[in-house]
């Protein structure tokens, strides 16, 4: 069971190759990189290049570890027993699955993405580690265990809001998906729009990446940002003859929201735009 990567999901040889060490340890593999960066889609990917059923799980702020196992429903069975409901016997009815619990007894090895757990509470990575550990769990209110069926895929992103405990990356391998260079831009480009114009596309990636390396950007514009951009440039039939156009009053990238997602960087593209004026009223 290797990962070689799909037609629809450019995946460079490092990030493969952490997949299936990862597959063949059997351990997690924790994902890192800047946001837009393709770590949830890298889950789905997996899944449909291995023929594997996904199971997510998305992590909040107010997750609890105990969520992925299972949820016993008290207050229905209280209620219930008050209505005289004949199923108040079977406590069974009253406990629902939790993503770990399904991933365990799934039938088909699946692939179980855990999504952003640095967002819950720095306790909860820990309180996964022996049943990620044991790939088993005891579920207090029947009295029954459950054990894998087979150990799952287990991928596991974070976005570095919070450092994770040194207990919980041990078990893990670690991957952090860098941002993608300029040809690899070009190629997930031309899998997401087969056929684009590419003098188009040499044009809107400059522009991209220049956009990316303005100092004091709050948020640099990410890979998915970049796809929505391009769609609305052909939408919008915006020529490569106008994005090469770059003086002080075509500064700001045309359909710039795409891009810019916060009123902080705007305003700091029409103070450049101002000072380029400036300069060359001045020359």
């Amino acid at each position: 069971m290797r990962f070689t990567g799909t037609e629809s999901y450019v995946a460079p040889p490092d990030l493969t190759t952490a997949v299936n060490a990862a597959i063949v340890l059997e351990r997690p593999l924790l994902v890192k990189g800047e946001p837009g960066t393709g770590k949830t889609v890298l889950a789905e990917e997996i899944a449909k290049g291995l023929g594997a059923p996904l199971l997510t799980w998305n992590v909040k702020s107010t997750t609890k570890a105990q969520q992925g196992l299972y949820e016993y429903d008290a207050v229905s069975r209280l209620r219930d027993s008050q209505l005289g409901d004949p199923r108040v016997s079977e406590i069974a009815h009253y406990i629902r699955r939790g993503k770990l619990w399904e991933a365990f007894v799934a039938p088909v090895r699946p692939v179980l993405l855990i999504d952003e757990i640095d967002k819950a509470d720095i306790e909860f990575p820990n309180d996964l580690l022996t049943e990620l550990d044991r790939m088993e769990f005891h579920v207090y209110e029947t009295g029954e265990t459950i054990r894998a069926i087979r150990r799952p895929i287990v991928i596991i992103t974070s976005n570095n809001e919070k450092e994770l405990p040194d207990a919980f990356l041990r078990r893990c391998f670690f991957h952090y998906i860098k941002f993608p260079d300029a040809e690899t831009l070009k190629a997930i480009v031309e899998v997401h729009y087969p056929g684009i114009k590419h003098r188009l596309v040499e044009e809107a990636l400059r522009v991209f990446l220049e956009t990316r390396e303005v100092p004091g950007l709050k948020k640099k514009p990410s890979t998915s940002e970049l796809l929505d951009w391009l769609k609305l440039l052909v939408a919008e039939d915006v020529s490569p003859e106008t994005l090469r156009e770059r003086d002080g009053r075509k500064l700001i990238p045309p359909l710039h929201g795409a891009l810019l997602k916060n009123e902080q960087d705007v305003s700091l593209f029409e103070k450049l735009a101002f000072m380029m004026r400036r300069e060359g009223r001045g020359g």
